[in-house]
């Protein structure tokens, strides 16, 4: 099963993100020949294996939790012409009218606007490790923070999706209601709170991996937020804690919740195709 795509370019900008979820059609799926259904999801696994093996590309497949969808993907690639035709494929993976889609999300990868620079690190130097701009241990340390920070902005635009067991996703958009609008605060005001929001994401570090991408003028929502744990409460503590924090408390907006179980084929197969 070959699937025609035009040659991906890395972009400098990050990767198309796109979430993709399904409902089975039992009554279609139970009305093919045994036969039908090996070949159909023979076909499926061909197809994914064939995304993965793309240049740049990361796939990763959910049995969704609940009844608000069964099986749902996560595709990563360059290019948008790419990512338009996987989903087609995708979406007739097990042949016609057996997945139904019931929600997608298109977003990018992105670094974020609220980075601490370099001024902000040799202030930080300054006054509370008391090093002397110019010294030798000054410059050493703010060479330290740029290599971090270079490593930080890579990962968040060309991020390795982990294997963890659990997978939860949800767009979210900031308020722009009368005393609530976030996008007339100051600049530096912003970055603060956002600093603030950041550390208690922080906490979880190890437990939870997230991903956040941006979809302003893509997509219904102005962000999709990835997580990733082993364990579900470690999920739900840390989308609690941060709803109270003062930049969710104020100024979030979230969107429905998926959950998703990270599952070899064969299984997911079982557990979705019943």
């Amino acid at each position: 099963m070959s699937v025609a795509v035009q040659s991906a370019v890395v972009p400098e900008k990050g990767w198309h993100v796109l979430h993709l979820f399904y409902r089975v059609e039992h009554g279609q799926w139970s009305m093919l020949a045994p036969e039908d259904k090996i070949e159909a999801k023979t076909n499926l696994s061909q197809l994914i294996q064939e995304i993965r093996a793309t240049d740049h590309t990361q796939l990763l497949a959910f049995s969704i939790v609940s009844p608000k969808a069964d099986i749902g993907f996560m595709l990563l690639t360059p290019d948008l012409h790419t990512a338009n035709a996987f989903e087609k494929k995708l979406s007739l993976g097990l042949g016609p009218d057996v997945l139904s889609p019931v929600y997608s999300f298109l977003s990018l990868t992105e670094e974020g606007d609220y980075f601490s620079s370099d001024a902000d690190y040799a202030r930080t130097l300054e006054q509370e490790q008391h090093l002397a701009p110019g010294s030798g241990e000054f410059e050493k340390a703010l060479e330290e923070f740029r290599t971090r920070m270079r490593k930080y902005a890579q990962d968040k635009l060309y991020p390795t999706l982990p294997s963890w067991e659990v997978f939860c996703f949800y767009p979210m958009s900031k308020r722009r209601q009368p005393g609530q609008n976030w996008y007339a605060l100051p600049f530096e005001e912003r970055k603060a709170l956002m600093a603030a929001h950041g550390r208690v994401g922080r906490q979880f570090h190890g437990k939870v991996q997230q991903l956040i991408t941006g979809s302003t003028g893509l997509d219904d929502a102005e962000w999709g937020v990835t997580l990733f744990a082993h364990d579900t409460f470690h999920i739900k503590d840390i989308v609690s804690k941060m709803r109270f924090d003062e930049v969710s408390v104020k100024y979030a907006e979230f969107g429905d919740f998926y959950i998703g179980l990270s599952l070899p084929l064969g299984e997911l197969f079982r557990r979705v195709l019943l």
